[in-house]
């Protein structure tokens, strides 16, 4: 399915001295990234913001059709350029054979012109809006508490809640999508806050038709930031996919927490990692599997040998989702080497495919073998949680008479590559993976 890349973090304009640059810094990057095996890149929310006490990251949007062009909340460009250079790396990403997806945040408006007495509970707010745009003017006719819906499903803080069903809002909704497909040549959405308001209006965007660069019936990706438990994602999905011809997909939140556990819970047991309850497990296909993000990194990161998270990601089911901050911050690419990120993507890409079938599993050791497709080969993964050792077990594959070399490693403490391994007329073999770390082999 390829690889994302989160191609940005909290504050990261400012964090890398490139406050209205990020557009272009991103662009910089592109030729390498795809040479790497990068498939679609997810960038920040792309429209004005609210930019109240300061320039924001765009999750608190004021004018949806502003890109970085009228002079409005402070400045011309939004944090990360203006709509000329969003567009030019927009080009630069499909240039390259990548797809790339918009933070869209529909929740909420923030940073309003006017404050309004809602007459329905008598109350004053924020929610006069006439964007320089001149697009999606809104009033407290479009937020909640609404004639339109009695009930809405979350508040983003006291940020005004917009309300879809009110028929103006989901319309605009409806168009911005358009706009932003059609127009400005996005491919998908990343859906912020989907826990905020209904599945349907995801639907209803995933659903729709697009025409999209001599394509008549375009089908934009889509996956929603629904941050819960693996019941309410199955809840969620199930509202967005169902008789629909455009399934949409979800973060893997509960894997995430596995994966935290294993980073940084010495002694966690491998035995929880094939317990089920991940999106992974139950629905492989609808899964986007990350390690990071932008909110967990302010709040709950994985601290010790996250290597070992993306090994998983990049060898399991799901669409995996490389965050920019480990990739390029934390030097987890390792491009030059086999021991980063880098070649795990290579290993994604050209070996990481067919049925999943898991070979030895106890407190410290996994293994699990990809079985491959066709003329595509499967590969044999080592995981392994004891800190002091190198270990390995005799399993039965489903490869006989085979050398399997590794091509991607790393220890805790311990780069040595693991040497190669044969399986005999049955089989059976014994694989190895370093200290705290991690080992993938594939036939030499």
């Amino acid at each position: 399915m390829g690889v994302m890349l989160q191609a940005f973090y909290w504050d990261c304009p400012k964090e890398e001295n490139q406050e209205f640059e990020w557009w272009n810094f991103v662009k910089a990057k592109i030729p390498s990234l795809q040479a790497t095996g990068f498939t679609a890149l997810w960038l920040p929310p792309a429209n004005k913001a609210a930019n109240i006490g300061g320039m924001s990251m765009g999750y608190d949007p004021y004018d949806f059709y502003d890109l970085g062009e009228f002079d409005q909340k402070g400045s011309v460009k939004t944090w990360f350029g203006s709509k000329d250079e969003l567009i030019d790396l927009i080009k630069a990403i499909h240039d390259n054979r990548m797809q790339v997806y918009a933070d869209f945040v529909l929740n909420h408006s923030n940073g309003a012109d006017e404050q309004e007495v809602n007459p329905l509970d008598n109350k004053l707010r924020w929610t006069k809006f006439t964007p320089a745009s001149g697009k999606f003017a809104r009033d407290w006719t479009c937020f909640h508490p609404s004639s339109f819906e009695r009930w809405d499903d979350k508040e983003f803080g006291e940020i005004p809640d917009l309300c879809h069903r009110h028929p103006y809002v989901y319309s605009e909704m409806l168009e911005l999508a358009r706009w932003m497909i059609e127009d400005i040549r996005f491919d998908g959405f990343r859906y912020d806050f989907v826990l905020g308001y209904s599945g349907w209006l995801v639907k209803s965007i995933l659903e729709r038709i697009y025409t999209k660069e001599h394509t008549t019936n375009f089908a934009p990706f889509g996956v929603g930031e629904c941050w819960d438990n693996d019941q309410t994602i199955d809840q969620w999905l199930d509202e967005v996919n169902n008789w629909s011809d455009n399934p949409g997909t979800a973060f893997d939140f509960p894997l995430r927490d596995k994966l935290k556990n294993l980073c940084d819970d010495y002694g966690y047991s491998m035995m929880n990692m094939i317990s089920g309850g991940t999106l992974s497990d139950d629905r492989p296909s609808s899964a986007v599997t990350f390690v990071e993000n932008h909110d967990i990194m302010r709040t709950n990161p994985v601290v010790n040998d996250k290597m070992m998270a993306y090994a998983w990601i990049l060898t399991h089911e799901g669409y995996p989702c490389v965050f920019w901050y480990d990739y390029f911050n934390l030097n987890l690419a390792q491009e030059e080497t086999q021991n980063g990120i880098a070649a795990l993507i290579k290993v994604h890409e050209q070996y990481a495919v067919g049925n999943k079938d898991i070979l030895y599993t106890d407190d410290d050791v996994y293994i699990m073998e990809r079985e491959g497709v066709n003329n595509q080969p499967g590969l044999v993964f080592v995981l392994n949680n004891n800190g002091d050792n190198w270990q390995g077990r005799h399993v039965k594959t489903n490869t006989v008479n085979a050398r399997f070399e590794a091509i991607a490693w790393r220890g805790k403490n311990d780069l040595g590559k693991p040497e190669d391994e044969w399986t005999d007329a049955n089989g059976n073999a014994e694989f190895w993976a370093p200290p705290r770390g991690y080992a993938v082999y594939v036939i030499a």
